[in-house]
């Protein structure tokens, strides 16, 4: 495998290459890295950057994935073949992103083992903090929370947090984001302002504790692939959310966690109706915590190599708790044909 097909980047747009786009394309040559970019019905027509490939929507449906005809045009779930063509390539690591976001000088191929990490202690399982909001951690004076975040348990005290005396294991990464991060259409609202976050050691959630991640700047490693899925029938601005909490639920069944970073990225935030967002946001403000709640409680084999029959068993519970409609479950079963035909599912 060459050291440029080794190492991905996978967005998603309807715009022709953005100031941001050209920038992360320029790190990820001098890195060795590839940019995948996934096209949708409104453009764009081309994607003008040199050793991009660009999967409009014809060479989507043409690609041979059976995803790639089932999903819904005019939906961010089309990021989902740009997956499926880094995969296939034999991505050893995958980075995502969205196309407002440039790299910040510290920007850099990461490991799946975070050596210096901080973690939150308990004494015993039942003691462990079920809601962590993690940008308190990055900036402790702070009210700020992630989007996704249930509304009502942001008045819990912020747990304390330690540093972890060995590496850990995150086959996923959140990588926060400076200028114009990712938070909900209620804290637009009321103090929509730029933000820095505070340069600290990555923080590492393990099993029972719960933050919202999104796919802002997000890494990947071939365990973790099979939980990229982003689903399509639900609100637009949960369907990474609700990505993220199937995937942490899953991740605990493989002793594993997710590690939060520093700042890697700045975003100069494409145009939102903040209104529009907020209508869009309403179904997991009343639903966040329960769905935490449904996946909690749910039984799934532990141990490497099972995240994808996790992956369905989270879903199918879902629909059952009718989160999802029943719909969503042919996508699902798709998604997880067309990985059993990749090199590294």
């Amino acid at each position: 495998m060459s050291a440029a097909a080794a190492f991905y980047a996978v967005i998603t747009t309807v715009q022709e290459p953005t100031a941001a786009v050209r920038e992360l394309h320029r790190r990820l040559t001098e890195l060795g890295g590839r940019l995948v970019v996934a096209g949708d019905r409104k453009g764009p027509a081309s994607f003008r950057l040199p050793g991009c490939d660009f999967l409009d929507l014809d060479a989507q449906r043409a690609s041979g994935f059976a995803l790639a005809v089932k999903l819904p045009v005019g939906h961010y779930a089309r990021k989902n073949i740009g997956y499926f063509r880094a995969i296939r390539a034999g991505a050893a690591c995958l980075y995502e992103t969205d196309d407002d976001n440039a790299p910040l000088p510290g920007w850099k191929r990461r490991s799946e083992t975070v050596a210096e990490a901080r973690r939150i202690p308990a004494a015993e399982k039942s003691a462990m903090p079920k809601w962590v909001n993690v940008y308190r951690h990055f900036s402790a004076d702070t009210r700020i929370w992630p989007r996704g975040f249930p509304l009502e348990k942001l008045v819990e005290p912020v747990p304390a947090c330690v540093d972890s005396a060995e590496p850990v294991f995150a086959p996923v990464q959140q990588g926060l984001v400076n200028g114009s991060p990712d938070v909900d259409a209620v804290w637009r609202l009321v103090q929509d302002r730029p933000f820095e976050f505070d340069d600290r050691a990555p923080l590492w959630l393990g099993p029972g504790q719960w933050c919202p991640f999104n796919t802002q700047s997000t890494w990947w490693w071939p365990a973790a692939y099979p939980l990229l899925y982003v689903p399509s029938f639900c609100p637009f601005r949960m369907c990474d959310i609700w990505k993220s909490l199937v995937a942490q639920r899953c991740l605990w069944a493989m002793g594993a966690g997710v590690a939060f970073h520093a700042p890697e990225v700045f975003q100069d935030r494409n145009p939102h109706d903040y209104l529009r967002d907020f209508e869009d946001e309403v179904p997991g403000y009343l639903q966040n915590a329960r769905i935490a709640e449904i996946l909690s409680g749910l039984p799934l084999p532990e141990g490497a190599g099972r995240a994808g029959e996790n992956l369905r068993a989270c879903y199918a519970a879902l629909v059952e708790k009718r989160v999802f409609p029943p719909e969503e479950m042919a996508l699902v079963d798709a998604w997880l044909a067309d990985l059993r035909q990749m090199p590294n599912p």
